[in-house]
């Protein structure tokens, strides 16, 4: 019997993913529970593993394409089913093939957001029929996505593909025979001499639409401050070496993380969301804090549970953990699920102040900026200080500007007097 495994939704109301490897090939042999493929998702890059035993017959999908929850990812050959059952696959089968018939591989159909598998059977009229219907050129979809943002009329790209497919490759070609011609220096440049096409990530474009969503959903405020933090870096530099004798980085990030759990107590509105379509306020009463980290592929949010309830030494064991796992993209859903708060340390790599983006529906973002010397006044005298940049954006729907300050104020107080932490 014939099975058709189609790309399953692995949660989070997550609707597509690209191909990032294949682990198996057709006429291999698999075990319930192999991994086939290795996919990219809006969040995470997962194996999908296999349902069923049996003999891969065949595979959809090239890596670097987009395929959508639902649709095929490999058929496999199971030996010793037949009956109802085969009948039924059968059906399942015939329908596919039906819908995409004539061409080879994985097409785009008009007017369906589904990319349909297709059989190699049929004749050139049906071809045609099915062209027509489509009444635009087949092209994968990094090929379709790449000639729009290049400005390039598809149509008139010859592919290379199967059945005329066009591919990224095409692109390219066309773009390289098609040159542009300077009027003042009579010079020809190549526009693939000009620039450099890298397709869009997943990850990248889910930062994208996020940072939209924020933007437009969200009544942006920023406020800007400084800390005195000389006894947080005395603090740091006394217990530094006695944490990574138990292989753990001991970074200013822990300390801000408990002073920013513990203000949250205090100021529930910072920790809350705004829930219009029942026209109600959710105050949250746990504290799950999320971190910026920043990768390759751009910045990664997983979140520490109940930070209120962890030490300084565990949730700096934590972030270790957690930036690891992030860097080395083995993060899953439930490191990034039930965020409550998020906090960007961008001083870490350098700048002062910045205008973090709300991490929507969240109600606000604080910012860590670069530590510096700088002279303060204490007790009516110019000293050296050690001085913590903050910045906190937050939706002014929810917060007001008054508890915005006493929110930072409340952090400042923990910040510049590390013992406060676990004294309150």
């Amino acid at each position: 019997m014939r099975y058709i495994f189609n790309f399953p939704d692995i949660g989070e109301g997550l609707d597509e993913g690209t191909i990032v490897e294949w682990y198996v090939a057709k006429g291999q042999q698999i075990k319930s529970g192999d991994s086939l493929v290795k996919m990219e998702t809006d969040k995470v890059v997962a194996d999908i593993p296999s349902p069923k035993s049996g003999t891969i017959t065949a595979i959809y999908g090239k890596v670097g394409e987009t395929i959508h929850v639902g649709n095929a990812l490999v058929e496999i050959e199971i030996e010793g089913v037949s009956g109802a059952a085969a009948v039924e696959e059968a059906k399942v089968t015939e329908a596919v093939k039906e819908e995409g018939a004539g061409v080879v591989g994985t097409l785009e159909i008009a007017g369906n957001n589904a990319y349909m598998p297709a059989s190699d059977e049929g004749t050139s009229e049906t071809k045609e029929e099915s062209q027509k219907s489509t009444k635009k050129v087949l092209a994968t979809p990094v090929a379709r996505a790449m000639a729009k943002e290049l400005g390039v009329n598809i149509d008139l790209v010859k592919g290379t593909g199967p059945a005329a497919r066009v591919m990224k490759e095409d692109i390219l070609l066309y773009l390289q025979k098609n040159t542009v011609t300077s009027s003042k220096s009579n010079t020809v440049v190549s526009d693939e001499e000009r620039v450099e096409l890298k397709p869009l990530s997943q990850l990248r474009r889910t930062i994208a639409r996020n940072m939209i969503q924020s933007k437009h959903n969200a009544a942006h405020m920023t406020v800007f401050d400084e800390v005195e933090v000389s006894e947080l870096v005395r603090v740091r530099e006394k217990y530094k070496s006695k944490f990574l004798e138990k292989q753990v980085k001991l970074s200013y990030l822990p300390f801000v993380l408990k002073a920013t759990a513990l203000a949250l107590k205090k100021f529930k509105a910072l920790n809350a969301q705004m829930d219009l379509d029942n026209n109600q306020m959710i105050y949250k009463n746990y504290y799950n804090i999320g971190i910026a980290v920043d990768t390759e592929d751009g910045l990664i949010v997983p979140v520490i549970k109940d930070v209120d309830k962890l030490s300084i030494f565990q949730i700096a064991q934590k972030i270790n953990e957690i930036s690891e796992k992030t860097r080395k993209r083995e993060i899953t859903m439930e490191d990034m699920k039930d965020g409550t708060f998020t906090i960007t340390s961008f001083g870490s790599i350098g700048g002062q102040f910045a205008v973090p983006v709300i991490n929507y529906p969240q109600a606000a973002i604080l910012g860590i900026g670069r530590i510096l010397k700088k002279p303060v006044v204490k007790d009516d005298a110019v000293v050296p200080g050690t001085i913590m940049p903050l910045s906190l954006s937050v939706d002014h729907r929810i917060v007001d500007g008054g508890e915005t300050a006493r929110f930072v104020n409340q952090i400042m107080e923990y910040l510049s007097d590390p013992v406060s932490l676990i004294m309150d």
